[in-house]
C-alpha cells in the first residue's frame, strides 16, 4: 500500500504532477504556497500553471502534446527538385510548397539543403550605389547655353538688389577659399534664408537644385558640413559691420528705408536650446510661459521703416539691463548722432540705466512693473483726477480709456519722472506708462506705446519663415551668423512689398513669398544673358507693375552675362 501512495504523492512524470497539484489546490483546498513546496515548483510557477488550467479546465489540458513526425521523404525530395531544375530561394520554395499545399518552415528548407549539401545561390546584382553630389566649386560652374527648370525661380528677383548693393564689396572681409569665395558662401546662406528652407530636414535635397546655386554663382550649393563650419569662420564684428554697411546700401534703393533715427522699439527675445550644453543660461520663453536654456537676444526695430536696424546675440543674464546702452552706442558710432526716442518693456532695463538714458536726453517710454498698492493709490484717487482721452490710429475696440497723469519717483531715478495709469483698455488691471516726454499728450504716449506692440509681431514672423528659432537643427549655424542673416533677408522682402505697393509694404513675409515669389520658373542661359521665365500666376501683374519684367542688368559673378526676366 506505501507503494501505491508515493506514486500519487511523490509523481514523477510531469502531467500527473501536474495534475495531482491542481487537484490538491482547487479540490483540497490547500494553500497554494504549500502546494508549490509539495510537489517541488515555486510559487510563481504555480501561479503561471493554475492560469493555464483556467484557460482549458479540461483532462485535454493533462494529456501528453503529441510529437509532430518527421517530414516524409518526399517533402524532403520536393525541396530539392525545385532548387535543383528552378534554381528558387528558400523563400521561393516555400511559397511554391505552399500553393501545392505543402508546408514547411524556412528554417527546414534550409536545414534541407544543407544537408544534401546544396551550394547556396549566387548572390543577385548589387545595386546601383547612389550618385553623390559634387562638391561646391567656382570652377565647376557650367554656364554654357542651355535650357533647365528650377523650384526656386523667385530667387531672381532678389538678384537686381544684390547687384545694385555691390555685395562682393560689402563682404570683401568675410573669409573665404579659392573655390568658395565669399560672396557665394555668404549668397548661399542668404538663399536658404529667402527662400525659407527650414534647415531641420529639408536643407540637403534642396542643395541639387540648379537655380538655388545658380543664384549662388556656384555649381552646387554647400553641404551641410561647410556651411555649418563657415559660419564659425565669420566673427561676429565682421557681420554687425556688414549688417550696418547692408543698410546704408539698401537706404540708397529706397528712400523710405533711410533710418531716421527718430524713434525704436526694443525688446528681448530667447531663442530656445534643447540640448544640454552646461554654458547656456535659462531665460523666460514668453511663447512657453516658463524659463528654459537659449540665448538671450535683444533687437531693435525702426518705427518709421519698421525693420530691425540691430540686432545682439552676446547678451548675458547678469548684464542684460545694458543692452540698451550697446544699441545706444552702435547707433553713435554708426550715424554720428543718438537715438531721439526708445519704446520698450518694463523687462528691458532698470530705472538706474533710465536715468542714465534720461541724462542723454533721449526720449524713453516703456511700461513700468506694478504691484498691489500701486494698483490700490491709483484707485483711490478721487474721479475728477481721472481724464477720458480719445485714442487715435489705433485699430482696436477700446478707444476711449480714462488716464490718471501723476509725477512719481523711481528708486535709483534722481528726478522725477511722469506716469500714466490707465484704465479702460479691456484688461481687468491697470496699466502704467512712465515716460521722461513731458510735453507729449497722453493718448500720443499710450499710441506711441501701442505701435510698441507690432515688434512682437515681427519677431513670430522671423519665427514662422526664416526659422530663427531653429538651433538644434541638422545644419547648425553660429547664431550671431543667422540672425544677421534673417535681418538682411527681412529686409530685402521689405523692399520687394515697397516696390510692389498694394499694401503689400506692410504685409509678413509668408504673405510675400506666398502671393509674389514664383515657385518654378525656366532658366535659359545664352552666350550673354540669363532669362528667367516665370508661369502664369494670378499676382504676377503685380511684379509686372513694378516694372521687374524690364530688369536687364549684367551679373558680375555670372560672366557678367545679363538678366531678364519673362512674365508669361
Amino acid at each position: 500500500m506505501t507503494i501505491y501512495r508515493t506514486f500519487f504523492e511523490h509523481p514523477s512524470d510531469k502531467n500527473q504532477r501536474e495534475y495531482e497539484a491542481l487537484r490538491d489546490f482547487y479540490l483540497s483546498g490547500t494553500p497554494g504556497k504549500d502546494v508549490a513546496q509539495k510537489f517541488g515548483y515555486t510559487l510563481g510557477t504555480f501561479k503561471n500553471l493554475c492560469c493555464q488550467f483556467r484557460k482549458n479546465p479540461s483532462m485535454s489540458f493533462f494529456l501528453p502534446t503529441p510529437k509532430k513526425e518527421p517530414a516524409p521523404d518526399s517533402l524532403c525530395a520536393r525541396i530539392l527538385e525545385l532548387r535543383k531544375t528552378r534554381k528558387v530561394s528558400i523563400y521561393e520554395i516555400q511559397q511554391l510548397l505552399e500553393e501545392e499545399g505543402r508546408s514547411a518552415s524556412s528554417s527546414y528548407i534550409s536545414k534541407v539543403l544543407r544537408a544534401a549539401g546544396v551550394p547556396s545561390l549566387p548572390c543577385g546584382p548589387k545595386k546601383p550605389k547612389p550618385i553623390k553630389a559634387p562638391p561646391a566649386d567656382l570652377g565647376a560652374l557650367d554656364l554654357s547655353p542651355r535650357p533647365f527648370s528650377t523650384s526656386c525661380g523667385g530667387l531672381f528677383l532678389f538678384m537686381p538688389d544684390l547687384v545694385q548693393m555691390d555685395m562682393d564689396a560689402l563682404v570683401k572681409d568675410f573669409p573665404g577659399s579659392d573655390k568658395i569665395p565669399a560672396p557665394h558662401m555668404v549668397r548661399s546662406l542668404l538663399a536658404l534664408k529667402l527662400w525659407g528652407i527650414g534647415r531641420p530636414s529639408r536643407v540637403m535635397s534642396e542643395t541639387l537644385d540648379e537655380g538655388l546655386a545658380l543664384f549662388a554663382g556656384l555649381n552646387v550649393i554647400p553641404k551641410r558640413s561647410s556651411l555649418t563650419e563657415y559660419t564659425g569662420r565669420c566673427d561676429p564684428h565682421f557681420t554687425q559691420e556688414f549688417t550696418h554697411a547692408w543698410f546704408d546700401a539698401a537706404a540708397q534703393l529706397d528712400p523710405g528705408l533711410k533710418e531716421k533715427g527718430e524713434s525704436f522699439d526694443l525688446d528681448f527675445h530667447t531663442i530656445p536650446y534643447h540640448g544640454d550644453q552646461a554654458l547656456m543660461e535659462k531665460h523666460y520663453v514668453s511663447k512657453r510661459s516658463r524659463r528654459q536654456l537659449g540665448i538671450l537676444t535683444f533687437l531693435v526695430r525702426d518705427a518709421s521703416t519698421r525693420i530691425f536696424t540691430y540686432a545682439n546675440t552676446t547678451v548675458h543674464k547678469k548684464d542684460h539691463s545694458m543692452a540698451i546702452h550697446y544699441f545706444i552706442e552702435d547707433w553713435k558710432q554708426r550715424t554720428g548722432s543718438l537715438p531721439s526716442e526708445l519704446v520698450f518693456d518694463s523687462g528691458v532695463t532698470t530705472y538706474a540705466q533710465l536715468a542714465k538714458i534720461h541724462a542723454q536726453k533721449i526720449g524713453f517710454i516703456t511700461l513700468r512693473k506694478r504691484h498691489k498698492s500701486m494698483v490700490q493709490a491709483a484707485r483711490e484717487q478721487p474721479a475728477n483726477q481721472w481724464n477720458s482721452i480719445t485714442l487715435t490710429n489705433i485699430g482696436r475696440k477700446y478707444r476711449h480709456p480714462r488716464v490718471l497723469e501723476q509725477k512719481v519717483r523711481l528708486q535709483g531715478y534722481p528726478d522725477e519722472v511722469r506716469q500714466l495709469a490707465i484704465d479702460g483698455l479691456g484688461r481687468d488691471q491697470l496699466m502704467f506708462l512712465i515716460t521722461n516726454q513731458t510735453e507729449l499728450a497722453p493718448a500720443k504716449i499710450i499710441d506711441r506705446y501701442a505701435r510698441r506692440m507690432m515688434i512682437e509681431n515681427v519677431i513670430s514672423d522671423t519665427i514662422d519663415f526664416f526659422h530663427m528659432d531653429a538651433l538644434s537643427a541638422t545644419v547648425p549655424m553660429k547664431i550671431h551668423v543667422d540672425l544677421q542673416l534673417t535681418l538682411i533677408a527681412g529686409l530685402l522682402y521689405r523692399l520687394l512689398g515697397i516696390r510692389v505697393g498694394q499694401r503689400k509694404e506692410l504685409a509678413e513675409t509668408r504673405t510675400l513669398f506666398r502671393e509674389l515669389i514664383p515657385k518654378r520658373a525656366i532658366i535659359h542661359l545664352t552666350e550673354k544673358e540669363i532669362i528667367v521665365q516665370y508661369p502664369r500666376r494670378a499676382h504676377n501683374p503685380l511684379l509686372m507693375n513694378a516694372e521687374y519684367h524690364k530688369v536687364n542688368l549684367p551679373i558680375p559673378w555670372l560672366d557678367n552675362k545679363s538678366l531678364r526676366i519673362e512674365f508669361a
